[in-house]
């Protein structure tokens, strides 16, 4: 594990949350027929992108500590292609799920990522992989719609 890349790339992670909270706190409150304002969500992503960029620093920061203490690495650094397959099936999934988002509707689109990366993860389980993806696509589009008043595409519009 490069930990000069990490406390590297956490710094610069969190110049960029910090970078977009300012910028959310710029944005005007007009919203389109909304009752959650148009800052709610990137003020909130750039909140949780620089506490987990704290969290990335502070835990490469311990690696290195523990590494030179015991004199070696703890974990193999090397990444293999199974893992990287994975991480390119998941972020081409991520790709078409913005595509489809629109043409389609939050819930499916969610449904499918969800199911797709719930077992690209991890291959047993499919009951559990569609109740969860189901679950958490049902309830996120319940709580925003309805309780915070937003608007998401549900279904397909054809």
């Amino acid at each position: 594990m490069n930990h000069t890349f990490d406390k590297t790339f956490s710094i610069i992670l969190l110049a960029l949350s910090i970078l977009f909270v300012f910028q959310a706190t710029q944005i005007s409150d007009s919203a389109y027929g909304s009752t959650v304002g148009p800052t709610i969500f990137p003020l909130g992503l750039g909140i949780i992108l620089g506490l987990l960029s704290l969290q990335l620093f502070y835990e490469s920061w311990k690696n290195a500590v523990r590494e030179r203490i015991t004199g070696g690495p703890t974990t193999s650094s090397k990444t293999s292609s199974t893992e990287l397959k994975k991480f390119l099936f998941i972020f081409g999934s991520a790709i078409a799920y913005v595509f489809f988002l629109e043409k389609i509707g939050y819930m499916i689109t969610t449904f499918l990522f969800l199911c797709i990366s719930f077992q690209v993860m991890q291959r047993s389980k499919l009951i559990y992989s569609i109740l969860i993806a189901a679950g958490f696509s049902l309830g996120v589009y319940y709580v925003f719609t309805s309780l915070l008043g937003g608007s998401l595409p549900s279904f397909p519009t054809f």
